[in-house]
This record gives C-alpha cells, sequence and structure tokens, in this order.
C-alpha cells in the first residue's frame, strides 16, 4: 500500500517525552489529559507521547459536521507528523479503540503495536442506549446532570461505594467543570462507529485490556476484539471504565510490559 498524502494537522496537539514514538487517542466527552492524566508522565518516560484533542475538547474548538473515526484517524496521524515521529504504536482507550484500529487500518506502514483499553468494534444495544442519553443530556446543558450520568455509568463499583459523600459532591463539580463542550458529537460518534470489518485485516501486534466492572463497554464487546484480531492479547483489571484512574499502576504495568516486548 502506498503512504498517503500528508495531511496537514489541525486538532490541537501534545508531544511529551522521548524514545519510541506512542499515540494516544482518548474516550469521547474527554480531552487527552482528561483520559490519561494519571499516566502521562510514567508513559513519558518511555516514549514519545504524542496525542490530540478531538472537536470540542482541550484547545480543539467543536466541529459544526459529523466527526467520523476516519478524520480522528488521520488527524491523530498528522499529529505524528508534526512531530516527526514516523513509527509508532497506538494507544485508544473507548471511543480511542476504533480510532486506534481506523489508524492501524489506514496507515498500516508506520503502526507497529496497538493496545485497546475499555473499547469496542461497534455498538450494543447497552452502548447504544448509554450514548444517546449521554448525547442528549450533553447537548441540553446541564452540566450537573452529564456528570452524574458519567460518574454512574464510568466509575467501578468499588471507586464510587468507596467515596465519602463529601468527596462524590468534589468529584461531581470536577467533572461538570471540565466536560468536554464537544461531548455531544462525540457520544454521537460512539454510537455510530462499526470497525468490525478492520479487524481480521490487522497485521500488528495487539493488547485488549478488558474492564470486568464496566457499565458502558461490556466484556462481550472487549472479547470481540479480542478473538477477531488476529493473535491480540487479552488482559483483565477488575474495574470500571475508568481503569487508568482506579488501578494507575497495574494498567501501566500491563501496558508498559506488552509494548517493551512488541514496540521497539
Amino acid at each position: 500500500m502506498s503512504p498517503r498524502p500528508l495531511l496537514a494537522p489541525t486538532f490541537a496537539r501534545t508531544r511529551l517525552g522521548s524514545g519510541p514514538g506512542l499515540l494516544l487517542a482518548h474516550g469521547a466527552g474527554s480531552s487527552l489529559a482528561g483520559t490519561y492524566g494519571p499516566v502521562l508522565e510514567a508513559l513519558a518516560a518511555r516514549y514519545t507521547v504524542v496525542g490530540i484533542d478531538y472537536p470540542g475538547s482541550g484547545d480543539t474548538p467543536r466541529s459544526a459536521t459529523a466527526l467520523s473515526v476516519d478524520d480522528l484517524a488521520d488527524q491523530l496521524v498528522a499529529a505524528a507528523d508534526a512531530e516527526g515521529v514516523d513509527r509508532f504504536a497506538v494507544s485508544g482507550y473507548s471511543l480511542g479503540g476504533p480510532v486506534a484500529i481506523r489508524t492501524a487500518t489506514r496507515h498500516p506502514e508506520r503502526v507497529t503495536a496497538l493496545v485497546l483499553t475499555a473499547s469496542f468494534p461497534h455498538r450494543d444495544n447497552r452502548l447504544a442506549l448509554a450514548s444517546s442519553v449521554w448525547s442528549k443530556i450533553a447537548a441540553s446543558g446541564d452540566r450537573e446532570l452529564l456528570a452524574e450520568f458519567q460518574l454512574m455509568m464510568a466509575l467501578g463499583t468499588q471507586a464510587l461505594e468507596s467515596m465519602p459523600a463529601d468527596q462524590l459532591q468534589q468529584t461531581l463539580g470536577y467533572v461538570a467543570a471540565t466536560a468536554a463542550e464537544g461531548s455531544s458529537e462525540q457520544t454521537d460518534l460512539v454510537g455510530q462507529v462499526d470497525v468490525r470489518d478492520d479487524l481480521v485485516g490487522l497485521k500488528v501486534p495487539t493488547l485488549v485490556v478488558s474492564t470486568t466492572d464496566d457499565r458502558l463497554t461490556s466484556t462481550a464487546l472487549h472479547r470481540r476484539l479480542a478473538e477477531t484480531i488476529p493473535d491480540a492479547q487479552l488482559a483483565e483489571i477488575a474495574t470500571g471504565h475508568l481503569p487508568m484512574l482506579e488501578r494507575t499502576e497495574e494498567w501501566l504495568q500491563l501496558v508498559t510490559d506488552f509494548l517493551d516486548k512488541h514496540h521497539a
């Protein structure tokens, strides 16, 4: 396959660290820092980390048109081009998983490995319903209600129930204040994306991290990724949808061990 022409980067991007290239694709309703904040410093100590903020996240303006996974994937690679990173592994979290998969499909000569965390190849009924409700709440502008929905759906049972009442209220306030302006468009994409046709053609080492107490993306969807991508490795973490927050060190160990083996 001949290389695709270079695309002008238009999304806000972050570069940190040094070493082998690692691109980061964040989840819906979040941002690069919002998704990967607890692990960014540790990843940057080992890799040249490059990530983007989707439209309506971070410093990237909202889009006037519907988002597409192809555009997000190409903009992720455009950010790597702008930072001089030629070959790279790609870590995709939640919606970032399909973005990472499409990156490997559209730029196979450049991707060395994939890490897919709490992710999915397509929506199931639960994810379709959750993304629809999430999008409607975000579009309403009710940030308090949006924060309540996000915490209820994203945190695992142990993490949520161990919070004292005052900490829960503080966390709700933080989530409400930092909600992505483009949450509605991003969660609309969650309900539409389908990368099933990409999976069997992937030729790179792949780690699927399954979050076993996840109310958004089911373990059945995680397993579908692992079972369909050739030779993919499946690892389980007993958390909700936020393993980088709930089990930071466990997630880091899984990912860095995998990348050290497959991504030199």
